[in-house]
């Protein structure tokens, strides 16, 4: 099996990188950038075949995918700034490289006939309610333009390739790049008290056991709309931080506030972010472990 995997440069992207390596898979890497600097906090990266790729260019997706000759895509790249989406001059561009780029992809697995692997979220929904969304539930509904423009990239796989997996995520943690727990663990050595907002319900989803799961999809023809977090139960970001400083050892108090009471966010945030992942079990992929155990594994792997 050979895959192709694009936005190698974010938190998920490197780590399925990795995975295809040590399982002996034969993997391209891509991303904007000109060269692969490896990961973002210096530890090692395995070497890989890496190649500059835009993929808001249609032609150079196409010629790159033809080149490669891949028989599955696994596509993580996309623009993930959810606050900034929703500046009047990014809108066109979080467009171009959330739908259109992955339209782009699409298109050029359906030529090649490859199997492509697309990263979707859980703010396709609105977020109302309190029963968690099942992977084949069509009520979209996105509140922000970073939701909006992921949907439509779901909707430009769904319409063109029959060979696909749309495996919607949330609340992503990883080595490489910026995330909730590093964000937790910088203020909580600055501060002794933090607010942290307990109306937003989920669950994390650690890109090291989401990675396993993705090659395990790569090599199945189990196709169709996936959730996929780790175990362990719905929480709330606050139920998260506290956990996040327990498990650290730090002391800081966190007290729980209301998203209202909190403010800040540009972007609107969904309140249900409960995701079914019982279609996993269902079609014979292993669950993640549990968001405790990985935060520990996590957490372990970033101590200075």
């Amino acid at each position: 099996m050979k895959v192709f995997v694009t936005g190698v440069g974010g938190q998920l992207g490197h780590d399925v990188m990795n995975e295809l390596n040590k399982r002996g898979y034969s993997a391209v890497g891509s991303d904007v950038a000109p060269t692969y600097s490896g990961i973002q906090d210096g530890s090692a990266v395995v070497s890989m075949p890496y190649v500059s790729l835009d993929i808001t260019n249609e032609m150079a997706v196409l010629n790159t995918i033809k080149e490669v000759n891949p028989d599955v895509v696994i596509h993580c790249a996309a623009w993930t700034a959810v606050d900034m989406a929703e500046d009047d001059d990014k809108v066109e561009l979080v467009r171009n490289v959330n739908a259109k780029g992955t339209e782009n992809i699409a298109r050029a697995c359906k030529e090649m006939d490859a199997c492509m692997i697309y990263i979707s979220t859980d703010y396709v929904f609105d977020g109302q309610g309190t029963t968690p969304w099942k992977p084949d539930c069509k009520d979209y509904k996105p509140l922000n333009v970073y939701g909006q423009t992921k949907l439509e990239g779901e909707l430009a796989v769904s319409s063109i390739l029959d060979k696909y997996f749309i495996v919607r995520i949330a609340w992503v943690f990883g080595l490489n790049g910026n995330n909730f727990i590093k964000t937790m663990l910088k203020i909580g050595k600055k501060f002794d008290t933090l607010r942290v907002v307990n109306d937003q319900i989920g669950t994390p989803t650690y890109t090291y056991d989401l990675s396993k799961l993705l090659v395990d999809m790569a090599l199945s023809d189990k196709y169709g709309y996936y959730h996929a977090t780790n175990e362990g139960g719905y929480i709330s970001w606050y139920d998260f931080a506290c956990e996040i400083f327990r498990q650290a050892g730090y002391d800081t108090k966190v007290n729980p506030v209301t998203t209202e009471e909190y403010g800040l966010s540009k972007a609107a945030r969904p309140f249900n972010s409960r995701l079914d992942k019982s279609k996993l079990v269902e079609n014979g992929f292993t669950p993640l472990p549990t968001w405790k155990d990985a935060l520990s594994r996590y957490l372990e792997e970033i101590k200075e």
